[in-house]
């Protein structure tokens, strides 16, 4: 499937092999020539003495111009080939290598988070990369390369067959037992390739993740304890690298054995013939040649089981993340999302990330159009959870979650999440202009737009404070800004995106008094008119919320408002008083 959108170039690549086999098969004539026709006094074919004879005379002069000729006319016809089959095979791998990694990369971003989940970032990478370029060297040395192999090989012993074919079978006996060596070697060098694509991997994703959280390491002072690891996983890396290595290594001595065996079958017969006048001198020498050759190509074959192996690797480990389907995807005859009201139910929901484990049991709740509606509770009872399950990050295992009536499963994933914003407790920013973070929720929005937006997240007046402005550049993931900073970039961005439901999750999380308070008036300005949830640890910050819901030990056990819930005195009000009690603690004690 992948080849076929070039298979005009392609056949274009074999039409130059087949000049290159031309070639090839022709190389040792003209010696052959000089050996019995000049040196020798022997008379050419009819047919070719006659064609001669019309363009060069009949000295023994022209026929010695006719040889010359022939070799540089050879040369001359192989190199064209060569070059026409190495150009047009280095543009086919590379295009083929671009569409492999797009394909691979879409399929990448569209796997679900719980499929994200089970992956390693580094891993995921290594098949973007080294995976893919092992198929694009394959294809660019090893694809055409077989084809010319085969075809000089064929030719040749062709050839050998019509001058003396119990010459040709003596010369051909060791290439069955070549050929089964490097069968069943090469199944060992495939082995070995698994195990060295899998230590890369593991390699890789241990550094990404290191580099990811490399202010981890570092407050911690751990660099000493990441280098230790780092050495480990990396000499277990030149261990099998070198273990493959040895294994390959060994083939091409075996082969040369084998085939210098043929050669010595080859010299001793032939010379026997000439001795006895049953073959010419010119004839032993295009022989030998050609059995030179034909051991080549058969060399080459050999070696390319190290190629094939290491590309069927490779390529099993693309084809595995090709042929992962994600968890969660456009269901059959999913629709596209009409514009939402916001109206948002969730009616039994069960879920789990693992099957016997469930994180929220029978939750039913509704929020109306244009509400906002906050969800507290202890840490890791299922809050993000709700809200990751408006989007269809993840499916429940039972029940169901509406907006405006409608099962989101119904929905194509695109047209759902086209009205939905984020600003998430972790604001990550891409590496990139202001502009451009800003931007990414509505690529499309106009610059006057992206300025109010930025106005209204409380943004505008530190931007204008940056070295460029809105074209100064964001480290990766944001480090360049503060927490207060990124936070009010992710506000502008879902701002600029102006979607009817909002999803806002702990969104003064980690940041100072003065931050705290431009970026909670940002949001309020953000959540007005639309259906607003928040997930929130600081409850002074949801105190004019519409709802709130309380959720403890996988399912919702309070809602109301916020007088309501406190003088209902039940979790709400022990989460409260904990709150007001640890800030006010230490005034109390001074």
């Amino acid at each position: 499937r992948i080849l076929r959108p070039h298979w005009k170039t392609l056949l274009v690549a074999l039409l130059a092999v087949v000049g290159e086999t031309l070639a090839d098969v022709l190389e040792p004539w003209p010696l052959k020539i000089v050996v019995d026709n000049i040196l020798q006094g022997k008379r050419l074919p009819r047919l070719l003495d006659a064609a001669v004879v019309g363009a060069f005379g009949s000295s023994q002069s022209a026929l010695l111009k006719f040889a010359l000729a022939m070799v540089v006319l050879i040369a001359i016809v192989g190199g064209i080939g060569a070059y026409v089959e190495k150009y047009l095979t280095t543009s086919v791998s590379q295009w083929i290598a671009h569409d492999l990694r797009l394909l691979l990369y879409q399929r990448i971003q569209r796997l679900s988070l719980a499929d994200h989940g089970k992956s390693r970032a580094g891993d995921l990478i290594s098949r973007v990369t080294k995976d893919i370029d092992d198929v694009q060297d394959f294809i660019d040395t090893a694809l055409i390369g077989i084809a010319v192999n085969v075809l000089t090989l064929v030719g040749m012993i062709g050839v050998m067959l019509y001058v003396n074919w119990r010459f040709t079978l003596i010369g051909l006996s060791v290439a069955p037992v070549l050929f089964v060596f490097v069968y069943f070697y090469s199944r060992k060098i495939k082995e070995a390739s698994r195990t060295v694509k899998r230590k890369e991997s593991d390699l890789m994703s241990g550094v990404a993740e290191v580099f990811n959280s490399i202010q981890v390491v570092q407050a911690f002072a751990r660099e000493d304890y990441e280098d230790r690891r780092f050495t480990s996983e990396s000499r277990e890396n030149v261990r099998a690298g070198l273990q493959a290595r040895s294994i390959k290594a060994k083939l091409s001595p075996m082969a040369d054995v084998i085939v210098a065996i043929g050669t010595c079958l080859v010299l001793g017969y032939g010379v026997t013939l000439v001795s006895a006048g049953e073959l010419s001198t010119g004839v032993l020498i295009v022989f030998l040649m050609y059995l030179k050759k034909s051991y080549k190509p058969i060399k080459d074959l050999s070696k390319i089981a190290n190629t094939l192996s290491k590309t069927a690797v490779s390529y099993e480990r693309i084809q595995e993340v090709l042929g992962t389907e994600s968890a969660i995807a456009d269901m059959p005859g999913a629709r596209t999302a009409p514009p939402f009201k916001g109206t948002i139910e969730f009616d039994r929901v069960t879920f789990g990330y693992e099957k016997d484990a469930c994180v929220l049991r029978d939750v039913s709740l509704r929020v109306e159009a244009g509400q906002v509606a906050a969800i507290v509770g202890p840490s890791g009872m299922g809050k993000s959870t709700i809200a990751s399950l408006v989007p269809r990050f993840f499916d429940p295992i039972a029940g169901a979650v509406t907006i405006d009536g409608a099962d989101v499963r119904t929905l194509t994933l695109k047209s759902l999440r086209d009205q939905i914003s984020f600003v998430l407790q972790d604001s990550l920013l891409f590496r990139g202009t202001i502009w451009e973070n800003i931007a990414y929720g509505k690529p499309t929005a106009a610059p006057e737009d992206t300025i109010r937006a930025a106005q209204l997240a409380n943004a505008h007046e530190f931007i204008l404070n940056l070295p460029y402005g809105y074209a100064t550049m964001v480290g990766e993931r944001g480090s360049t800004l503060s927490g207060g900073q990124r936070r009010r970039i992710a506000i502008a961005r879902a701002i600029v995106r102006d979607t009817p439901i909002l999803i806002l999750d702990e969104p003064t999380t980690g940041l100072d008094a003065a931050s705290e308070r431009a970026v909670v008036e940002a949001v309020e300005r953000l959540m007005k008119g639309r259906t607003c949830l928040i997930i929130a640890h600081h409850l002074e910050t949801i105190r004019r919320a519409d709802v709130i819901f309380v959720v403890k030990d996988a399912a919702i056990v309070e809602r109301g408002t916020h007088p309501s819930l406190l003088e209902a005195g039940g979790v709400y009000r022990e989460l409260y008083d904990l709150q007001t009690g640890a800030s006010r603690a230490p005034y109390a004690n001074r």
